[in-house]
């Protein structure tokens, strides 16, 4: 399940995945706010925090964040991944390299650091 969270705003999309991300949280929820706030500011800046309840990926919902990423590769100014579990900083590096943007992985307890590097106001 995808929410979108209070800090977003401009061109700024800060969203938190718990429990299982599935290809209708992509198609009905990131996908056209993305595109929404593109049209609006021709590149976003994304925090996307997988909260403690976060089990994981949809094998369609993998699917649709690869073809979304290929599609918008060069629409991303920044992107945070903030997470806890191990293989988070796999997916921060998959996002790296097919992002043309920054992309940066940090723990759970540096939510308010990601926030402040996705904003571009700390400089870490």
């Amino acid at each position: 399940m995808l929410y979108v969270l209070p800090e977003t705003a401009g061109d700024l999309i800060v969203v938190q995945a718990t429990d299982t991300l599935t290809a209708k949280d992509y198609q009905d929820i990131f996908i056209p706010m993305v595109e929404e706030k593109v049209e609006a500011h021709q590149k976003v800046r994304v925090l996307l925090y997988l909260d403690h309840g976060f089990t994981g990926f949809e094998a369609a919902a993998l699917w649709e964040d690869a073809k979304f990423g290929m599609a918008h590769r060069n629409d991303f100014i920044r992107l945070a991944v903030v997470g806890d579990a191990d293989w988070i900083n796999w997916l921060a590096k998959i996002g790296d390299l097919i992002v043309s943007g920054e992309t940066r992985h940090f723990t759970g307890s540096q939510f308010l650091q990601a926030l402040h590097w996705i904003d571009g106001s700390d400089e870490i």
